[in-house]
């Protein structure tokens, strides 16, 4: 789950060959580029990119691509195969199914474009790593086998590669478009059947290879001249195989195993490409004049956009044993999120507003196995394909009281407008707590700056939402040029870590006040904030104690079953301390505190009962790179007795569960810098080190790696 924030915000490894690749092409493409590159229009610049002309680029996914191979009627001689673990009983089953794999290759094409207008042809290939068996149990994704007895069959898959057609929409640095056409791909199916008898195994191998077609769009952003960053997804529809045998398995009579399979595939890259022709770029939002109404009441409608590519990988750690909820080594997982920011002004003081957005991918193994995850993009609602949801739609009311005024820029989710400093403020509809709570300019937006739950957010705040991080509800402030109060009633999951809000809002709800106190220190003459929050839910949760206590009788086997079977309308209560001070115009330091009564169940955020966090951000200003920023944060949180009891007993929480517990806090260091590459493109690396995740000594520590694009447009 995330927590949503500012503009509507609650990692592929790097690709070391991209820089000599680059110098090679740049070598290479003077002339070359020159004859390729569409004749450019004298004059003035538009105010979108002109995309026409040749194009070269490499691409790559960190782990964000699934794959499904599906074994149709498989027999055994005259006789369904039996025991796929996933089959039912014709024999049907799903080999590999959402599989992930790490894809990268080439690309190349040629754009026509008139006015915004794109269209273009493309083509690519790229290897695939689709080889290494994963755990079902302990991922929840990955390989499915047969029964012992009949052997192992496994897909592997090297090569996929497209021809597509591209239409698109340019507007200022960004590109917007659609892609169709055909997709090919190669696939070995691999059978290993061991004899019973013998204990010597039976292998057999048959190479297929898949033509059908491809559906996707993408966002791509110009850099530079000649350099541009992108996001592409498509779906590919490969088809079916015709029936072919596959071994025999020792010791059974009736014939050769034979099957039939097709083949689809999801997959999302983040691309680097090459213009040798150049690109014709608009001006920079800062050399157009801004447009003024005249009567400072700004215009009527706001639209924006957010698109984020996160990936992470985790080598190998210490694990002597795997829980149902524990994280895995040697992964990498990858999440993108693609939102839009819909506002209108109805009347004056009155703005509706509405954000849908697609999202796809997991975190770390499904977003489970370190309470402070390491990935503010990650849902625990994720999916292997594009997945939209209406995440906000709400209306909000200003009513001024006088005196003085301030103007509001356009924005994400504000329409430009002048406003009273001392007003009112009414929100009503879908949106996130931490659009409102808890906020933190220096750490609180996973989008851009620190990626850690246990640093962007106060832990142990367990804010009600649903699993993509949103409630809906009131929310109303008072605000001053000195402070402010605000105050939230919301909807709570139905049970926790539940993706639907329970209806019954005048007996389980979620209450949060804030009051936030504005300030300038005199030593420093530096502005800085000091939050301080209270917040109380009454949602159906179990009281640890108590499950423990029916599980160590006897009274229930199975002590998550134990919890499921109390859950009642309970009470969790809790506070937070947020600060935050700049020290120097470019230097500033934050801190929060959090904690909660640790006696039930978490409904919605994580499994942190005390959470203590800090750190520093620094612009670049020194270096000459004042748009970069660099981030230094820890953490340490920790759980209630009774909370390490539920553990230390096979419980499962809303993140973490090793089925055993030896306890120690679980502590957390992040580091990170985000290069910004334009007015609307950033990109970052990401360092975390985890000691003790889960809260489990026996574990770790653990060490992550991740890089994130982010554009806002």
């Amino acid at each position: 789950m995330r927590r949503r924030h500012r503009s509507g915000r609650n990692a592929c490894p790097a690709h070391h060959a991209v820089a000599p690749v680059l110098m090679t092409l740049a070598g290479l493409g003077g002339a070359w580029g020159a004859d390729l590159a569409a004749p450019r229009a004298a004059g003035t610049a538009p105010g979108f990119v002109d995309w026409s002309g040749a194009y070269l680029g490499i691409q790559g996914s960190g782990g964000n691509s699934y794959g499904a191979f599906n074994f149709r009627d498989t027999t055994l001689g005259a006789r369904a195969l039996p025991a796929f673990k996933t089959g039912d009983a014709t024999g049907r089953a799903d080999l590999g199914r959402n599989a992930t794999t790490a894809v990268g290759g080439l690309f190349g094409g040629y754009n026509w474009q008139t006015g915004p207008w794109l269209t273009g042809i493309e083509a690519d290939v790229s290897g695939a790593n689709l080889k290494r068996p994963l755990s079902s149990s302990a991922q929840g994704f990955g390989y499915e086998d047969l029964d012992p007895a009949f052997g192992l069959i496994r897909v592997k898959t090297d090569v996929y590669g497209s021809l597509r057609g591209r239409f698109g929409y340019a507007f200022e640095r960004a590109l917007v478009y659609a892609s169709f056409g055909l997709s090919g791909a190669n696939a070995r199916v691999l059978a290993t059947y061991p004899d019973l008898a013998t204990g010597v195994a039976t292998t057999a191998r048959r190479d297929l290879s898949y033509l059908g077609f491809t559906l996707g769009a993408g966002v791509q952003f110009a850099v530079s001249e000649h350099i541009a960053l992108g996001i592409d997804y498509r779906y590919m529809d490969l088809g079916s195989s015709g029936r072919f045998d596959l071994g025999t398995v020792p010791g059974i009579s009736g014939g050769p195993v034979s099957t039939q399979a097709s083949a689809t595939a999801h997959q999302m890259m983040a691309r680097l490409s090459w213009h040798p022709g150049g690109l014709v770029l608009p001006p920079e939002a800062d050399e157009v004049a801004p447009h003024d109404p005249g009567d400072g009441s700004g215009d009527r409608f706001s639209l924006h956009g957010q698109t984020t590519f996160v990936a992470q990988g985790v080598p190998g750690f210490r694990a002597p044993y795997t829980g149902p909820a524990s994280l895995i080594g040697h992964q990498v997982q990858s999440t993108t999120t693609a939102t839009a920011f819909l506002g209108l002004k109805l009347f004056e003081g009155t703005e509706l507003y509405y954000n849908p957005e697609f999202s796809q991918g997991f975190g770390l193994s499904r977003t489970l196995g370190v309470a402070g995850f390491v990935n503010g993009e990650a849902q625990k609602a994720g999916a292997p394909f594009p997945k939209l949801r209406s995440n906000r739609y709400f209306v909000r009311q200003t009513f001024g009281l006088g005196g003085e005024t301030e103007d509001v820029p356009d924005g994400p989710n504000q329409v430009a407008t002048r406003r009273d400093i001392e007003r009112i403020t009414v929100v009503a509809g879908k949106f996130a707590l931490g659009d409102y709570f808890d906020g933190n300019v220096y750490a609180h937006d996973p989008r851009v700056d620190f990626m850690n739950w246990g640093i962007w957010a106060s832990g142990a705040y367990d804010f009600p939402a649903n699993l993509p991080g949103f409630t809906q509800g009131v929310m109303v402030e008072y605000n001053r040029a000195e402070f402010a109060i605000r105050a939230a009633y919301t909807q709570v999951p139905k049970e926790p870590s539940s993706d639907v809000l329970d209806p019954r809002v005048f007996r389980r709800s979620g209450t949060t006040i804030e009051f936030e106190e504005r300030h300038v220190l005199p030593v420093l003459n530096q502005p800085g904030k000091l939050r301080i929050g209270f917040f109380t839910n009454v949602g159906n949760t179990a009281d640890f104690r108590e499950v423990v206590g029916l599980t160590q009788a006897g009274v229930f086997g199975d002590i998550n079953d134990a919890a499921a079977a109390t859950r009642a309308a309970r009470r969790k209560t809790g506070f937070y301390l947020n600060l935050e001070q700049a020290v120097t115009p470019d230097l500033g330091v934050f801190a929060r505190v959090s904690a909660n009564d640790g006696r039930t169940e978490s409904l919605s955020f994580t499994d942190i009962d005390q959470s203590v966090s800090g750190g520093v951000s620094l612009k670049g200003t020194a270096w000459g790179r004042p748009g970069d920023t660099v981030g230094l944060g820890t953490s340490q949180n920790g759980i209630s007795p009774s909370h390490r009891a539920f553990f230390a007993n096979g419980g499962i929480g809303l993140l973490i569960g090793d089925g055993r517990l030896n306890y120690a806090p679980e502590r957390a260091i992040e580091a990170y810098y985000a290069l910004a590459l334009n007015k609307t493109l950033t990109v970052s690396f990401n360092y975390q080190h985890i000691e003790n995740p889960a809260y489990n000594k026996d574990r770790g520590p653990a060490d992550f790696f991740g890089t994130r694009i982010h554009a806002d447009f």
